[in-house]
């Protein structure tokens, strides 16, 4: 059985996916707190607005996969998770990051308040 912490991530990460798969950069953005710390592969953005510009540029076809492989309640409202994600394109190989990601209750919503990729080697 999945963790309470899993649960949260995973409801959370499945918007960011649907957006992401539908190249919806606005919808994307909207799964993240107006104040998140973001980093991508290219230089990083704080807020809904660089979140949504760096979607805007991925290429159409992309989509996401990912695994979490772990989950910590860091508080009542603050779940930090570490995912293995792959990225899908339609005209190139596939690429495979981490992903560590802090998700925060903000009122009745769950939304990711830092992001960050790194490059598996």
């Amino acid at each position: 059985m999945a963790s309470s912490e899993e649960e949260i991530l995973r409801t959370v990460l499945e918007r960011w996916r649907s957006a992401v798969d539908a190249h919806e950069p606005d919808r994307v953005a909207s799964v993240f707190t107006e104040d998140a710390i973001f980093q991508g592969l290219h230089p990083y953005a704080v807020g809904r607005q660089g979140i949504a510009a760096y979607y805007a540029g991925q290429p159409l076809g992309l989509t996401a996969a990912y695994e979490i492989r772990q989950t910590r309640r860091l508080a009542a409202d603050v779940v930090l998770g570490y995912l293995e994600v792959e990225f899908d394109f339609v005209d190139r190989p596939a690429l495979a990051v981490h992903l560590g990601v802090v998700v925060r209750r903000v009122g009745d919503t769950w939304l990711i308040g830092h992001y960050q990729v790194s490059k598996l080697d």
